[in-house]
Formats: structure tokens, C-alpha cells, sequence
């Protein structure tokens, strides 16, 4: 039985954030989540209550260093010191190369690296301290392969991948964890506008996009966000403290597909 301890969970009011915080709620632990939607943010924590636990909400922008260190305070006022960190947040713009420019590499660089490395800095004099400290990070299928049409995320998530690795080492002898979890194609608002975006430039109906899409995935399907919080819960688990360095694909076999 996994020990309740206290998480914070970033990005965490739709989508993949919101169902890592509603898994984490489920084993038990008290959940600190954290957005930019203040309306969505309480909607979501208001759900997340309904699983049990006790759970507070904080309108915060990840990409700020002072709002991430405001999560962090916040979650040391109500609950005392954090154990888990689930570094998410929303993924940066899309596009190829020659239609971006240095206004996008530097809205990827804060919200997709520095809020994981702001938040890591922030949660660390905790997490060292804890019985079990966890880190999670979540991350992209473009960790393994480059996706069409988002150079962005083929280039800080691989990168994000790599301070995991680098870190699993480093705080090891801390007994701290550090993960992360990849998800390929999940039934979220991301992941929805992305698919339009491809219908678009394709010129046809979104729904030959999804399906196609659909046929290439192992599992014939999208996943649900509950089943990428599911792993995230694992991690965070009692029974997880010797998984570290690892990044785990939630896919249904996308990326070791030959097609």
C-alpha cells in the first residue's frame, strides 16, 4: 500500500496534468495543482476533491520562475514538505523550422525546459529530505522519434529526457526518483488541435486524419488520460523506488511500430 505523502502537480487543470493529479488523489496522496485557467483550475480541483483527498489549487504560469517557486511555498504552507513533483505542462507552439521564429524557441524554452528545471530547483530541498522523493516529468513521443511539424518538441523534450537521465544519477544516493513518462497519442485538447492542424494542411475531414492515425497505433486506438496517470501514479508509488532513469512510452506501441 503506497504512503500518503504530498505531491504537486504542475499544469494540472485539462488534459494530462488534470489525470495525473485525479491518479495520485486516488492512492491517497494530498494534491497540490497548479494552471494559468483560474475557472478551469477550480473545476478541476473540485473533481479531484471528489476522489477524497485533500487538494489545493494555485493560478500560477509554469514558464514564470517566481510562479513556480509560489506553487512550491504554497504547497509547504498547507501540507508541509513536497514528495512528488509531476513536472507537466502545456506542449510549445507547433510548426516546422522556416515557419517559426525566435519568439517560439523562446516560449519553448521557458514553458517545456525551464519549468521542469525551475521546478526541479524549487521542490529539490524537499525532495531530499523526503523518505521517498519522486520527480516525473512528462514528455513526448518525440523523445524517441521527431514528429512532423513540431521541431520544438523534437528539440527540448529529447533534451528534458536527457537532464532526467543525468539527474537519476545525481540524486540517487538522495534516494530520490527521476522519471519520465512519454505519452504518444492521448484523447486530449492537444492532441485534438494537433490532429485538426494536420486535416488542414492535408485538405481533408479530421476524422480520416484520426483514423489513419488509429491504424498505424498497435492497440487500434487513442489512449485516455487516466491511463497515462495511471503510470504516473505508479511511479510515484511506494513500490516504484527502484524504478529511476527511465522513460516510459504510454503509446500503445506507437513508437515501436515499423510504420
Amino acid at each position: 500500500m503506497t504512503t500518503s505523502r504530498v505531491a504537486v502537480v504542475f499544469a494540472a487543470s485539462s488534459g494530462l496534468g488534470r489525470a495525473c493529479a485525479r491518479a495520485l488523489a486516488r492512492d491517497g496522496h494530498r494534491v497540490v495543482m497548479c494552471a494559468r485557467d483560474e475557472a478551469r483550475l477550480r473545476d478541476a480541483v473540485d473533481e479531484v476533491r471528489g476522489e477524497g483527498a485533500s487538494t489545493v489549487g494555485v493560478n500560477a504560469d509554469v514558464s514564470n520562475p517566481d510562479d513556480v517557486i509560489r506553487v512550491l511555498e504554497t504547497a509547504r504552507g498547507e501540507f508541509g514538505a513536497v514528495d512528488i513533483l509531476v513536472a507537466n505542462a502545456g506542449g510549445p507552439p507547433p510548426g516546422d523550422f522556416r515557419s517559426i521564429g525566435p519568439a517560439e524557441w523562446e516560449i519553448a524554452h521557458r514553458l517545456t525546459l525551464m519549468s521542469v528545471v525551475n521546478g526541479i530547483y524549487a521542490a529539490l530541498p524537499d525532495l531530499e529530505k523526503s523518505s521517498a522523493g519522486r520527480i516525473i516529468v512528462l514528455g513526448s513521443s518525440s523523445v524517441r522519434r521527431p514528429l512532423d511539424g513540431l521541431v520544438l518538441s523534437n528539440v527540448y523534450r529529447p533534451g528534458i529526457s536527457g537532464l532526467v537521465a543525468s539527474l537519476a544519477v545525481e540524486f540517487g544516493p538522495f534516494g530520490i526518483t527521476v522519471n519520465m513518462v512519454s505519452p504518444g497519442k492521448i484523447e486530449t485538447d492537444r492532441i485534438r488541435t494537433l490532429d485538426a492542424l494536420r486535416a488542414e494542411r492535408a485538405g481533408v475531414e479530421v476524422e480520416k486524419v484520426r483514423a489513419s492515425t488509429a491504424q498505424q497505433i498497435p492497440m487500434g486506438r487513442y489512449g485516455q488520460p487516466d491511463e497515462l496517470g495511471a503510470a504516473v501514479a505508479f511511479l510515484a508509488s511506494d513500490e516504484a523506488g527502484y524504478i529511476t532513469g527511465q522513460s516510459i512510452m504510454v503509446d500503445g506501441g506507437l513508437v515501436a511500430s515499423p510504420h
